[in-house]
């Protein structure tokens, strides 16, 4: 029998729950208060922000309660919005306004540019706090996921392939350039770029034109033109990529971006502006990363010249110079020859400037001249690191080449630069710089002098080439020249040259691709006596680098072109006799 209190006190389980009990009328009225010091707070920094945005220029926005646009938003990704405190809240077609807690961050241009590009409509920018973005911010929640519109040049398989696909031919690019925004103009000069095999992108500014030139196995072709007009579009668009300052137009300036492409490979893009008489010149270098990949036996170094050099790079001590002209292909040696040599037993350091191509299991310095870090400084740093092999980039002055050198006497193997125009030229610069003959001597090893010369394409007909008889006069008279011992022989009497006769492949220019044509010597007893000698002239070193067997460029590039791979117009183009 249950008693009152057990009808009282207990609830039946299936029973509801009683109300909630009131809040006691002191607890509400607390938090009405904090509620309200929170609105006064946000009303202070709202005042804080507004005067600071007079102070800096700008208009000011309180977006609490605003009815943010859900097309403005759609227009930059939440992740990008979120890390730069951005957010678009106004779309009318013709206008977009955008807020920013921070509006003259550095992004806060490109996000307009894209903006710009993608709608045509003109933008303004406004301050806002950052109570305001989190307003802004939460508005994302009812939006789908955006792609992310600004990170370096993006080039999606679909842009690559429908670009790619306008542009069988070099012709094909100008027609393209002319229906284009400036956004896939960038797009289509990189798709272009990527396609033809460009090294480098010329953009420049003349009277009354753009003119558009690529550099393609070493040659410059003009590939387009657009209207000056578009100038200090194409100009800013460039610069923002770059992160080079857009109004400043009277100096040099240097920058870089990276193109990413749709199958996860990138290719960074080294630029460059130079002001001219009418407007600022833009430079770019393609860094791909298939210009270190090439193997040292693929180099193109044939015969004996090949063989003593792979013996010297493979002592534990002394130098490797190579020497030539900006162009030609003195990174891309060294390069091979460090890949090479790179192992997990070998402490490889490199200093560069600056580093262009990143090297897996390489230790690689940059120097900065900004900060006092120069080659020779570096170098000093680089020998406290226990190497077993060290890369210098240049030889420019006596304190690095005398660092380097005794670098090579006390155990290093050093590879390096040096500018001559032939190999033999290298020893009386050293000598110039002020080298001592009795350590320059016993320190180097080898000393490469190159030049890059246009392959034959492989995709053409090829048919003998018509050489005229004062040419072929010489071309006898510097085969004959051969070092008894240099391991060639030619049949002087039946000299046959070739050529393409160009095609699709290559727009008929008749040449792909490019390889090295050398000259090549090492230390002998007679180079070290002439070097100890202190006097020695650049000619009197050729022939002496000649009697000891070298082969010189250009008859390492006529026996090139006697075995079909270029053309003696290539060799001449290149080397002189």
């Amino acid at each position: 029998m249950q008693t009152i209190e057990d009808l009282l006190g207990k609830k039946d389980e299936g029973a509801a729950e009683e109300p909630k009990k009131r809040k006691p009328a002191d607890e509400t009225a607390q938090e009405k208060l904090q509620d309200k010091m929170r609105k006064i707070r946000l009303k202070e920094k709202e005042a804080e922000t507004k005067a600071k945005a007079d102070q800096l220029g700008f208009d000011h926005i309180d977006l609490a309660g605003f009815p943010i646009s859900p097309e403005a938003l759609q227009l930059l990704p939440r992740e990008q919005a979120k890390e730069h405190k951005v957010v678009p809240f106004f779309y009318s077609g013709e206008e977009i306004r955008i807020g920013a807690v921070d509006p003259k961050g550095p992004q806060i241009k490109e996000f307009e540019f894209q903006i710009q590009e993608r709608t045509h409509a003109r933008t303004k920018v406004y301050m806002i706090s950052e109570h305001s973005f989190e307003v802004g911010e939460k508005m994302y929640d009812a939006l789908p996921e955006v792609k992310e519109v600004v990170k370096g040049v993006q080039i999606t398989e679909d842009d690559l392939e429908k670009f790619q696909k306008a542009m069988e031919t070099l012709k094909d690019i100008h027609e393209n350039v002319q229906k284009v925004s400036i956004t896939d103009f960038v797009a289509l000069i990189v798709a272009a770029s990527l396609k033809f095999g460009t090294s480098d992108i010329h953009i420049e500014a003349e009277e009354k034109k753009v003119v558009i030139r690529f550099r393609i196995d070493g040659m410059l072709t003009q590939v387009a033109e657009v209207k000056k007009e578009l100038w200090p579009r194409i100009v800013n668009r460039f610069k923002l990529i770059s992160a080079l300052k857009l109004n400043i137009t009277t100096v040099p300036q240097d920058g870089r971006f990276t193109i990413f492409m749709a199958d996860g490979s990138k290719v960074d893009v080294r630029v460059s502006t130079l002001p001219t008489t009418w407007g600022e010149s833009i430079v770019m270098r393609l860094l791909k990363p298939s210009a270190i990949n090439l193997a040292f036996e693929d180099l193109g170094i044939r015969g004996k010249a090949w063989e003593q050099l792979k013996r010297e790079i493979s002592r534990p001590n002394g130098m490797i110079i190579t020497t030539g002209p900006t162009g030609s292909g003195k990174t891309t040696t060294m390069y091979a020859v460090l890949n090479k040599l790179n192992s997990e037993d070998t402490k490889i350091i490199t200093l560069e400037d600056p580093v262009e191509y990143k090297l897996a299991g390489i230790s690689q310095s940059n120097i900065d001249k900004s900060k006092d870090y120069t080659f020779a400084k570096g170098l000093h740093s680089i020998l406290r690191q226990d190497p077993d092999i060290i890369m210098v980039g240049e030889l420019r002055g006596l304190e690095t080449a005398e660092v380097a050198i005794q670098a090579a006497l006390t155990g290093h193997l050093v590879i390096s630069t040096i500018h001559t125009n032939t190999a033999a030229g290298t020893i009386p610069r050293f000598l110039s710089m002020g080298v001592k003959p009795f350590l320059l001597a016993p320190a180097l090893n080898a000393v490469i002098g190159q030049r890059l010369v246009r392959r034959i394409c492989k995709k053409c007909e090829v048919v003998e080439d018509e050489v005229d008889a004062e040419r072929m006069k010489t071309i006898k008279e510097t085969l004959s020249n051969l070092a008894p011992d240099s391991g060639y022989e030619v049949d002087l009497d039946n000299l046959k040259f070739y050529r393409g006769t160009g095609c699709d492949v290559c727009n008929n220019t008749g040449y792909k691709g490019r390889l090295g044509i050398y000259e090549i010597f090492t230390m002998t007893p007679k180079i070290e006596e002439v070097i100890l000698s202190g006097k020695v002239s650049e000619y009197e070193m050729q022939d002496i680098a000649i009697e000891q067997g070298m082969v010189t460029m250009v008859q390492d590039g006529l026996l090139k072109a006697l075995d079909k791979i270029t053309t003696v117009d290539e060799i001449f183009r290149v080397a002189k006799t």
